[in-house]
């Protein structure tokens, strides 16, 4: 364990790598010209992007895209129109790399494979990914699984990375992928599932928001380390440069810590990954 601030920092220098060559109208020129940013976000992403009562987006990815796209207004000179699209796991690469989507808002994973279809931010976030039962059950690590159901999200870098962890483990497990959160929320209320696994931040939200309270717990074993990044458009390493000086902004100025406040601050406070994250990245212009 004590190698993860190492790795953490590796990551850190990884979006520096060049984007995937991958040719577009520049989207500077885009967003200048139709004074108009449009940004992806989801329904079921709590804390970090889900969309309220009234259908407007909201939470800590949100907010760091609007604060950003307040920031590209300003390098440009003008005010810019923030259009919000509703995404899905399933089409939020192909809307970014079709130009439906200048920016996506949510809980991507950054990764090297993703990196050949868009382009990444600067990392927003680091999670890790675990899993969610019933809390009168016995289950506290992946072992006690053996035999039994786990619900994930299909397509995800966490349903890739349990898999792989089960079978470095040797462990039996039944692994159904699920569309979407609530999904694999009902197989766990049900018990269809014994568990449902997920970025443990994710997991948290969703335990908290559930009907009744106490009914969850997250179980004591992580098995995989998610870097969250916003993720763009690919090919315009301008753009690139234009949201990733807003992020250091934010970072170098501190106003990260209220945003983490307001959106992730019941869940306590940043641990040490996330707080080097935070000061690794305060690049100075």
């Amino acid at each position: 364990m004590t190698n993860l601030p190492l790795r953490a920092l590796a990551l850190l220098l990884l979006p520096l790598l060049c984007a995937p060559a991958i040719a577009h109208d520049k989207v500077l020129d885009q967003v200048r010209r139709l004074g108009t940013i449009r940004l992806g976000f989801y329904d079921n992403a709590q804390p970090f992007s889900a969309r309220r009562g009234d259908g407007a987006p909201e939470g800590y990815s949100v907010d760091l895209c609007a604060r950003i796209a307040e920031g590209l207004g300003r390098q440009l000179g003008k005010p810019l129109k923030v259009e919000w699209k509703l995404l899905t796991l399933a089409n939020r690469f192909k809307a970014l790399a079709k130009g439906q989507v200048d920016m996506e808002c949510g809980t991507t994973t950054w990764t090297l494979g993703r990196q050949a279809q868009v382009d990444f931010s600067l990392m927003t976030f680091v999670d890790g990914g675990s899993i969610l039962v019933n809390n009168e059950t016995d289950l506290f690590g992946l072992a006690d699984f053996s035999g039994k159901r786990i619900a994930v999200a299909k397509g995800t870098t966490t349903e890739q990375a349990l898999v792989e962890a089960l079978k470095v483990r040797g462990l039996l497990v039944d692994v159904t992928p699920v569309a979407t959160a609530d999904e694999g929320m009902a197989l766990l209320a049900s018990g269809a599932a014994q568990g449902f696994a997920s970025d443990r931040i994710k997991l948290l939200g969703l335990a908290l928001n559930a009907p009744r309270g106490g009914l969850y717990r997250i179980v004591d074993e992580d098995f995989s380390m998610e870097p969250y990044a916003l993720a763009l458009r690919p090919g315009d390493p301008a753009f690139r440069l234009a949201v990733n000086r807003e992020l250091a902004a934010l970072y170098r100025s501190g106003r990260i810590l209220d945003m983490y406040d307001r959106w992730l601050g019941p869940l306590g406070k940043p641990g040490v990954l996330l707080s080097a994250l935070y000061f690794l990245q305060r690049i100075p212009e």
